[in-house]
C-alpha cells in the first residue's frame, strides 16, 4: 500500500502496535521503522499540536525570533522546527532516542545540532544548562513515552526569561498522567522555578487511535517562563 493511500484505520493499527513493544529496544526500534511514513501519518491523524505550540510561543516570545536559540526535546523528524520556522525562528538544537528519526530531521537542514539521548533513561547534557531562549517538547510527554521527571531538566535548559512549551493528550488513557505532570508543573511553579503563561486546552488535539475513543481526543499547551 502507497503512502497516499493509507486510511486512518491503517494508522490505528500501526500505533496501537507500538504499545505491545514494552522493552526500551522495542519502542526505537518503532520509531527507527516509522521513520519514514511518521509525516504522512500524522497528516491522517489531522496532529495539530506542533502548529498550535509554535502559535503559542510566538505569540508570547517578545524577542527577537531569528536570534533565538530553541531546543526541541523529542524532536522527531523535524515537525516542530518546521512550525517554528514559519513564526521566524531559524536556530534549533535537536534531541531524540531514534536515529531513524533524527536523520531525517539532520535532512531538513534546520537543525545546527542533533543528539541522540534517551529521556528518562540519560540526562540532558550538563553544559546545555540555562542555554536556551526556547525549549519545547511536544508530542512525547504521555504514558509509556516520557517521563513526568523530565520537564524539570527541560527548565534547567533554558534562560532565565526564556520559555518552556509542553503538550500532553487528554485522552482516557492519559488523564492519569496529565494529572501528575500538572501537579509537576505547579509543584515547580510553587518552588519559583518558572511561572505559568498560559494553558491552552485543545478540543481538537487529533484523531482519536484507541478502540475506546471516536472523533478527537483532546490535548494541552503548557507555556512557562523561567524565573
Amino acid at each position: 500500500m502507497s503512502d497516499g493511500t493509507k486510511t486512518l484505520e491503517n494508522v490505528r493499527e500501526l500505533i496501537l502496535s507500538a504499545h505491545k513493544g514494552s522493552t526500551l529496544e522495542d519502542k526505537i526500534n518503532f520509531y527507527n521503522s516509522w521513520a519514514d511514513n511518521y509525516e504522512q501519518d500524522l497528516v491522517v491523524l489531522d496532529y495539530r499540536a506542533p502548529g498550535l505550540a509554535a502559535h503559542r510561543i510566538s505569540s508570547h516570545f517578545s524577542g527577537d525570533h531569528e536570534a533565538a536559540v530553541v531546543l526541541d526535546v523529542a524532536c522527531g523528524t523535524g515537525l516542530m522546527a518546521k512550525q517554528m520556522k514559519r513564526h521566524g525562528f531559524s536556530h534549533f538544537v535537536g534531541v531524540d532516542g531514534s536515529e531513524g528519526m533524527m536523520e531525517l530531521a539532520r535532512q531538513s537542514g534546520l537543525y545546527q545540532d542533533l543528539k541522540q539521548c534517551m529521556l528518562g533513561e540519560e540526562p540532558l547534557p550538563v553544559q546545555w544548562a540555562g542555554l536556551f531562549d526556547v525549549v519545547v517538547i511536544i508530542g512525547a510527554l504521555s504514558v509509556g513515552q516520557v517521563p513526568v521527571c523530565v520537564v524539570r531538566e527541560l527548565c534547567n535548559s533554558t534562560k532565565p526569561g526564556g520559555y518552556v512549551c509542553m503538550t500532553t493528550r487528554g485522552n482516557c488513557d492519559n488523564l492519569d498522567y496529565k494529572a501528575a505532570l500538572e501537579r509537576e508543573l505547579k509543584q515547580m511553579e510553587e518552588e519559583g522555578l518558572w511561572s505559568c503563561v498560559e494553558v491552552t486546552e485543545v478540543e481538537e488535539w487529533e484523531k482519536a487511535v484507541s478502540e475506546k475513543e471516536e472523533g478527537y481526543i483532546p490535548g494541552a499547551v503548557y507555556l512557562y517562563k523561567k524565573i
